[in-house]
């Protein structure tokens, strides 16, 4: 009985070499997976640059423009205050238009009820896989950092659909 137990014990240098080589595969795990993440990030870095946001306005509306000149282009709102104007454009399509302190447009939100109306999704994000959600919605994020703005192009799983188009501004 002595003997069977002797020999299924791990002599000091097997457990040794044991805890070493277990050493060595959790540094090389963290290198490999060092690489992967470093290469991911190059990755998505030179397709930011690449990608540029093809939509920078909505019927003329552009970030910057004050109140009065988006009042001008696209008529008298729904809903208005120094905040944001809300605007009924059709039975399917609305925009609302937020503004800072100055009155200038810092955010536009154009929603298209069933998509009727909508830009098609590369027409204002780009090329490119759009994201998809559990829920079945689609997105996508494109940012321009030589003109400070992002866009924005969102599709909702809900029946009627909705396409959700977001321009905003960034410091």
């Amino acid at each position: 009985m002595r003997n069977s137990i002797d020999k299924s014990r791990i002599s000091l240098t097997e457990l040794i070499f044991l805890l070493i080589g277990l050493l060595l595969l959790l540094a090389m795990a963290r290198i490999v997976t060092g690489q992967t993440a470093a290469q991911g990030v190059r990755t998505a870095n030179a397709q930011a640059q690449v990608q540029q946001p093809l939509y920078k306005e909505y019927r003329g509306v552009r970030l910057g423009m004050t109140a009065a000149e988006v009042r001008a282009k696209l008529g008298e709102p729904a809903m208005k205050s120094d905040e944001q104007d809300f605007f009924v454009v059709s039975a399917n399509e609305t925009a609302q238009i937020a503004y800072n302190a100055a009155q200038k447009v810092m955010t536009i939100s154009i929603d298209y009820t069933g998509g009727v109306g909508a830009p098609d999704y590369k027409s204002v994000v780009g090329e490119g896989v759009l994201l998809q959600r559990p829920d079945g919605t689609v997105f996508k994020m494109v940012m321009n950092d030589a003109e400070r703005f992002w866009v924005t192009y969102s599709r909702s799983a809900t029946t009627p659909s909705i396409v959700t188009i977001t321009i905003g501004a960034y410091k």
